[in-house]
């Protein structure tokens, strides 16, 4: 059987398929092995995919696609976690970029992008992706991202930039002062789960001109930052992936279509895409 995993900075869904078996899904915290340790991950995997590691006499294949998986030492990291936990199996570590172009553009060239906990993008020429001088992370990129609202969010309410009713429902969902803020961003680990937890509000507010005009500022730079550093995004389908992107998929599309974006698909979450992608090109091999 093969087992394919997506994995973002905050989850991790994997797929367990095989030509005479029915697939089964499961979910763990996320895998990034800029945040994760090894030993770490070991653990997540123990704790959290117990269900899962049952199977693991019927894995022969394993395919991971994780965000952070984008150097050979990071798929070392990864790699390595989960053999201690599949011993067995054929293990493939690969970045998201790549399970997200293999989900959205197949076999096709065109560029994919990714919305979710950060945001990235790459261009797939059809075989393989090129990634850019993007993935800057929470601090420095992360245009468009759930911690880049996150962090317009939390900032506009502390300085106080909010309109009042908003401000108030603000403070009523997530009651939390300076102190709290630093502390969880600059002291703790995790910052950009702690702001990217807050881009859940942007739901409550989305109708507002406030929320309207917060969504059009962070997929504006995205597209200007991201989108548009490719010379010729004109010519391809420029597809998305993540919750951020298929939450708020209207605006999104619309904000495109005025500077000339073709977008293509727009999926939250790519496993059952990827996982189709990688048995049926499995099966041709």
């Amino acid at each position: 059987m093969i087992l394919v995993a997506d994995s973002g900075s905050s989850k991790t869904d994997w797929l367990l398929t095989g030509p005479e078996h029915e697939a089964i899904q499961f979910r763990t915290s996320g895998l990034n092995p800029y945040f994760r340790s090894e030993k770490e991950m070991v653990k997540i995997l123990q704790d959290q995919g117990a269900d899962m590691v049952a199977h693991g006499a019927d894995i022969d294949e394993i395919y991971f696609f994780g965000a952070g998986c984008s150097s050979p030492d990071r798929h070392e990291i990864v790699s390595n976690a989960i053999s201690q936990v599949f011993p067995k199996a054929y293990i493939s570590v690969d970045s998201d970029l790549l399970g997200g172009a293999y989900a959205t553009c197949g076999h096709e060239k065109g560029l994919c992008c990714v919305l979710g906990t950060g945001s990235n993008i790459s261009f797939f020429d059809g075989e393989d992706v090129h990634a850019g001088k993007h993935g800057l992370g929470y601090i420095l990129g992360d245009e468009g991202s759930g911690s880049w609202f996150g962090k317009a969010l939390v900032t506009d309410y502390l300085y106080g930039n909010m309109p009042e009713d908003i401000q108030a429902m603000f403070y009523s969902e997530y009651p939390i002062d300076k102190a709290a803020v630093i502390l969880n961003v600059y002291q703790k680990p995790g910052g950009n789960f702690y702001l990217a937890a807050f881009s859940k509000f942007l739901s409550k507010i989305r109708n507002s001109q406030y929320g309207q005009n917060l969504l059009a500022r962070g997929f504006h730079e995205f597209i200007e930052t991201n989108i548009k550093s490719y010379p010729q995004y004109h010519k391809y389908k420029c597809h998305f992936v993540g919750s951020i992107a298929y939450v708020f998929g209207e605006e999104l599309t619309r904000l495109c279509e005025s500077n000339e974006i073709h977008v293509g698909k727009i999926i939250r979450k790519p496993i059952n895409d990827l996982a189709q992608f990688i048995v049926s090109r499995d099966a041709t091999v």
